[in-house]
């Protein structure tokens, strides 16, 4: 087969080859040479609203055909709806969400291969990265919270609205990096008074031993990494950060268009970005609500609506109230799964698991949204066009809050670029 590549003259060969030395022998080279051509997004903030279990993409963001479990025919389990962006389309439970998605872009041609295992899959769309040996990756939020810090005083940079978890913390960032959590948005965060069953004697007996610590060289840089962190969380027991939990401040109608638990957390969300929280996950957690959450074996797909609806007011509010605040154009929302779920049916009426085309969904941002980037075949399972890696979903976040996709981190046993490869969905931008 002839090649492809168009012919060089000795200039464009020099020039092309000096450049690609200098990125060998210079770990920041790559990053520079590239500042000034990848997108560059104005987002300050970040929404990240992560659905457990896996979204099934072919019920919500990329309708097809329906199908039925009963008889095993493959395709969507809801008629699809139009919405105000013309030619797409999505699931007739988004009603609200369809309304807006104008502002709404979802991702439909988003893969990987990482399917049977849910913890390895979250890892990595958390991280950009599969986990390979023993080194552990940081999370896109603390990347961002490292890179960007929080844009006000007083405030964390970085809050997980749920359970913590290794996938999204800060790894070889150290806890710097690191987030703030809460389990129950009405009460807040815990942690930063020190619990009833710590009596004055063993807090004198911890400090005695953390003394002794101290006095091992081998422990200075990670003992001055805790000081730190206990330093800075000092200063979240302030007002600026606790009155931001004080939902009841909102107006009931407001509070009530975000719905159940959920649509609270994602009022929380807006509140904490409102504050200077730079970025915010919000994880779903629900899964009472069908049995399994998005997780839709078996009998979890006859109530999978539920979740689809507590989606809908959720994320439609969220856009809509930043919106009136112009906060919007500032804050980028994520939506996203592990993977997605296949056209076919279990024997219990449910789906499995799916990595070859799935749908993330990002809102505002200052993004130029088309409602929907790239199509699959009939079955939600073949890309046909503009796919779209996790390392290009992780380098779009990036460049839409203004970092460069090429950044390099130090802090482990070797420089790592933010992202592995990825590149910016220039389509987004311009």
């Amino acid at each position: 087969m002839p090649s492809t590549l168009p012919a060089l003259d000795r200039r464009s060969f020099l020039v092309s080859s000096a450049g690609a030395i200098s990125a060998a022998i210079m770990p920041g080279a790559s990053a520079r040479a590239t500042l000034d051509t990848a997108p560059r997004g104005s987002a300050e903030h970040c929404i990240f609203l992560w659905l457990a279990g896996g979204m099934a993409q072919i019920d919500t963001f990329d309708p097809k055909a329906i199908g039925d479990p009963r008889e095993r025919i493959p395709g969507s389990a809801y008629e699809s709806i139009p919405t105000v962006v013309p030619g797409v389309r999505v699931c007739r439970f988004l009603e609200r969400t369809a309304r807006v998605m104008d502002r709404v872009t979802a991702l439909r041609t988003v893969h990987h291969e990482m399917i049977d295992e849910h913890a390895a899959a979250t890892n990595l769309v958390h991280t950009g990265r599969p986990t390979i040996g023993t080194l552990t990756y940081p999370s896109i939020g603390s990347v961002v919270a490292h890179l960007r810090g929080a844009s006000h005083e007083g405030v964390p940079p970085y809050v997980l609205i749920g359970f913590p978890n290794v996938s999204r913390g800060p790894g070889f960032l150290g806890p710097d990096a690191g987030y703030v959590y809460l389990t129950e948005t009405r009460s807040g965060p815990a942690g930063f008074q020190r619990p009833e069953t710590v009596t004055d004697d063993r807090q004198r007996h911890r400090e005695r031993l953390l003394g002794v610590l101290r006095q091992n060289s081998q422990l200075e840089a990670p003992l001055a990494r805790y000081d730190r962190a206990v330093a800075e969380s000092l200063k979240y027991t302030g007002p600026r950060f606790t009155e931001v939990f004080q939902l009841d401040r909102e107006p009931s109608e407001l509070r009530e268009s975000y719905g159940g638990e959920f649509g609270q957390r994602c009022l929380l969300a807006r509140r904490l970005v409102e504050s200077g929280v730079r970025f915010v996950e919000v994880s779903h957690n629900l899964g009472f609500l069908n049995g399994t959450g998005w997780d839709t074996h078996n009998e979890g797909q006859l109530k999978q609506h539920l979740l689809i609806q507590e989606l809908d007011s959720a994320l439609s509010s969220l856009i809509l109230d930043l919106e009136r605040k112009q906060m919007l154009d500032s804050t980028l929302i994520v939506v996203a799964s592990e993977f997605g779920r296949p056209a076919g049916f279990d024997a219990g009426g449910g789906r499995g698991h799916q990595g070859a085309a799935f749908s993330i969904v990002l809102a505002g941002g200052g993004l130029r949204h088309h409602g929907a980037f790239g199509s699959t075949d009939d079955l939600s399972k073949t890309i046909l066009d503009h796919p779209v890696s996790i390392p290009d979903v992780h380098a779009t976040i990036h460049a839409a809050l203004g970092i460069n996709p090429e950044t390099i981190l130090s802090g482990g046993p070797r420089p790592v670029p933010i992202t592995d490869g990825g590149r910016p969905i220039r389509k987004l931008f311009t």
